[in-house]
């Protein structure tokens, strides 16, 4: 008996804009590729707007969706742009799908490269459909892009680590913190203020001109950073970071061996979960069915009792309220008419102020106003 294939993963590219999204996908291909045997990806790209992409996608929005076009005959700025083509995308996306699962026997990855606007993405409509369509389908890995030399600043790194933190809470998916450009600058330090609170307020004090006021006492945004880092300190511990270089390909490996192991929090966190929101999705429609039977039954039995209060005050009126067939045929007659559109067609009987009736040319009639 043949052991049964695992599912492919999918790998969502997120990431600030400049953050290096693209390159990273082109590099992650361009690795799954060189492997003996070669397993090439299956890739998505999500971005409307973009111009060029360093890869070949497999399904491209841009196909479908033309960017300009949306901006133009929607009267949108580019972000409105973006996000309209991507709602529109998504209104097809169940085919996407069906494409993504036939391919699913042939193939062990699947990557989406989401655009550059990383708001218009975590934050819209469109963003969370697409992320729970392929979620509830196959195994699933945010991995969110961060540009390494932007974040060496600790305000800077706290803000990126915060919108992390949003988008783990908020899609509840295995997370991977992928610090690219390490090329240009080591993601040790980065490494090291997400394991040791001290390093970190070290680095908040030197880095800070400004961290006392004139009293000598904490800034308000150096006090707002520090209580921020104790926060994160208990996020940090259930994260995975790697650091990679998109240009050279350093830790892509690694980058992978964390991919895996997110196939196994998968299983173990997510899908339980997901059962356990289906079942209660599935409880709350059941309910909702039975307590509007139960008053439209209620409704009925008012109605009806209602109906005999009446008549027993009215019996003479109760004697002619009675149905029979003859009367139900006898109706048929009535309906057999042209429903008209008052709205379109004048009808009979309507007012009209012949004074301002149009003319044949050559009739030569001059209508005297009312005075």
């Amino acid at each position: 008996m043949e052991p049964t294939k695992k599912k492919p993963i999918v790998i969502i590219a997120i990431g600030m804009a400049g953050a290096g999204k693209s390159t990273f996908v082109q590099r992650i291909n361009s690795y799954l590729h060189s492997q003996s045997p070669p397993s090439p990806p299956y890739v998505l790209n999500l971005d409307p707007a973009v111009t060029h992409v360093p890869f070949e996608p497999n399904i491209d929005i841009r196909d479908t969706v033309d960017y300009h076009q949306v901006m133009k005959q929607y009267n949108l700025g580019p972000n409105g742009g973006i996000l309209t083509a991507l709602n529109l995308f998504t209104t097809k996306f169940d085919q996407v799908l069906e494409l993504v699962e036939k391919r699913a026997e042939d193939v062990e990855y699947i990557v989406l490269d989401t655009p550059g606007q990383i708001e218009i993405f975590t934050w819209s409509a469109s963003g969370a459909i697409i992320t729970d369509a392929v979620a509830s389908t196959l195994p699933t890995v945010v991995a969110y892009i961060i540009d390494t030399p932007r974040t060496t600043a600790p305000a800077t790194f706290m803000s990126n680590m915060l919108y992390a933190c949003s988008i783990l809470y908020k899609t509840k998916l295995p997370f991977i913190l992928v610090f690219n450009k390490t090329d240009v600058t080591p993601h040790d330090f980065a490494v090291e203020w997400m394991t040791d609170f001290e390093a970190f307020q070290a680095a908040l004090a030197s880095h800070s001109s400004g961290t006392v006021d004139n009293e000598g006492e904490p800034t308000y945004m150096n006090s707002l950073m520090n209580s921020m880092s104790l926060v994160l300190d208990e996020f940090y511990k259930n994260l995975t970071a790697v650091g990679v270089s998109s240009m050279t390909g350093d830790g892509v490996k690694e980058f992978f061996e964390a991919v895996e192991a997110s196939r196994t929090e998968y299983e173990r966190d997510f899908l339980p979960s997901l059962a356990a929101a289906k079942r209660a999705r599935n409880e709350q429609l059941q309910a909702a069915q039975k307590a509007r039977e139960v008053a439209k039954d209620d409704s009925l039995q008012r109605l009806m009792k209602d109906l005999e209060v009446d008549r027993a005050k009215n019996p003479r009126a109760a004697a002619k309220d009675q149905w029979t067939q003859q009367d139900e045929d006898g109706d048929d007659d009535d309906l057999d008419v042209n429903i008209v559109d008052r709205s379109e067609d004048r009808w009979p009987g309507q007012y009209m102020d012949i004074t301002r009736a149009q003319r044949r040319g050559n009739e030569g009639i001059q209508w005297p106003r009312p005075t």
